[in-house]
């Protein structure tokens, strides 16, 4: 049976599980993902977590396609973008058939960037970019807690998107553990 390390910005989002609390935003994201597979080495990651979406119901679930790093942009060639594993990313939507699978951007800033994408959040590309560079395979799923550009948070629906996200980590955590 694999070693799948549970990654969150907070311990709220790991809904009850241990876990590593990487922190908010994409620099802590990193540095603490790639601290803990040095430390920990574990065969798998999968990182969780709410975000804002662009026409998708709170408490939808969403895996990612690929993480985007909406805040960096240079003259010369960047990476911007990376990929989950694709064996664990398929394994994670037969386990979740009705998640969309979507690009999911990483932007340091709440509310919204322009880059088109329709699901954002403050950690992914960090996550998935520092377990590309350790050789480990990772995946991205968000639970759906609002619009992006919805600026009064008392119309956020963090409790339902974490529900949903709590009842999908068990067989998740199984499937991805074998």
């Amino acid at each position: 049976m694999a070693v799948v390390l549970l990654v969150a910005a907070t311990e709220i989002e790991l809904c009850e599980r241990d876990g590593l609390v990487c922190g908010v935003g994409p620099v802590e994201a990193a540095a603490s993902t790639a601290r803990a597979l040095a430390a920990e080495r574990p065969d798998a990651v999968v990182h969780v977590g709410v975000a804002g979406a662009r026409g998708i119901t709170p408490g939808a679930l969403v895996v990612g396609s690929e993480s985007v790093y909406c805040d960096i942009a240079a003259e010369i060639p960047v990476i911007d973008r990376v990929a989950p594993d694709s064996t664990l990313l398929a394994t994670v939507r037969a386990v979740l058939p009705n998640a969309l699978a979507l690009p999911i951007g990483t932007s340091a800033a709440v509310g919204g960037t322009d880059t088109g994408l329709r699901v954002e959040a403050m950690e992914g590309f960090g996550v998935l970019r520092a377990c590309a560079q350790a050789g480990v395979p990772a995946v991205e799923i968000r639970a759906i807690s609002n619009e992006i550009t919805e600026a009064d948070r008392g119309r956020w629906r963090i409790g339902r998107a974490l529900e949903t996200l709590a009842d999908a980590l068990p067989e998740v955590l199984a499937a991805a553990a074998e």
